[in-house]
């Protein structure tokens, strides 16, 4: 808890990367109509969830106006509802919806991170971005000694973690599992509504995903 709690800490001072930076303080300020009354955490997101997760939830990055302007990965926002509610059907999550960060959802067995910790001009990191924010995502590898299951939401998030995790030539399509020492690594296409609306990603194709996490666990 405290290793993670430390890390935290300095994920949320960092500034490796001066073009996302710069993007989320002028989204903060600049902010848009419908929060303009909300003030914008505009830093880089901690990771959140049980310390003693079996199950690791990989995204790709934080939203401009969803965690960014929140302060909690997956909240304020439709991808964030989305996972809430599947969470809370396959008993990983308190609460079906993720609205705020005291909205008093607590994740039960599970541990939430990303990719890229500060949201990226039109959700498209760069490479450089994804490699200087890869550092977090292994410290946390590290630090979460109980996980077993790893998701990884969008092929982004799936190739960090492979990255990190020293695994090569693993296959991504949604629903795809794969054995990797110690673990089982899933694949599932990200919940943003480019794929929720246009239905590549539909509700019982997103349910179905923890229910298998839940069952492998």
């Amino acid at each position: 808890m405290r290793d993670l709690k430390r890390l935290n800490g300095a994920v949320v001072k960092c500034e490796r990367c001066p073009r996302l930076a710069t993007y989320i303080r002028k989204v903060g300020r600049e902010k848009v109509r419908r929060f303009e009354n909300d003030d914008y955490w505009a830093r880089p997101l901690p990771s959140w969830g049980d310390p003693g997760a079996r199950l690791l939830i990989v995204g790709l990055a934080p939203a401009a106006h969803g965690g960014n302007r929140t302060g909690r990965m997956f909240t304020g926002d439709g991808s964030g509802d989305w996972l809430a509610k599947a969470m809370h059907g396959a008993g990983f999550a308190s609460i079906p919806t993720s609205r705020a960060i005291d909205d008093g959802l607590v994740l039960h067995d599970a541990y939430i991170t990303a990719a890229v910790r500060c949201a990226p001009p039109d959700n498209k990191p760069l490479p450089l971005e994804i490699a200087s924010c890869s550092q977090y995502l292994s410290a946390e590898i590290a630090i979460l000694k109980n996980v077993r299951v790893v998701l990884a939401l969008g092929r982004i998030a799936f190739g960090a973690y492979c990255r990190v995790a020293g695994l090569k030539g693993l296959a991504f399509g949604h629903g795809i599992m794969h054995e990797i020492p110690g673990k089982v690594l899933l694949a599932s296409y990200h919940p943003s509504r480019q794929n929720t609306n246009t239905g590549r990603l539909t509700w019982e194709m997103w349910a179905e995903i923890f229910r298998t996490a839940r069952a492998v666990l």
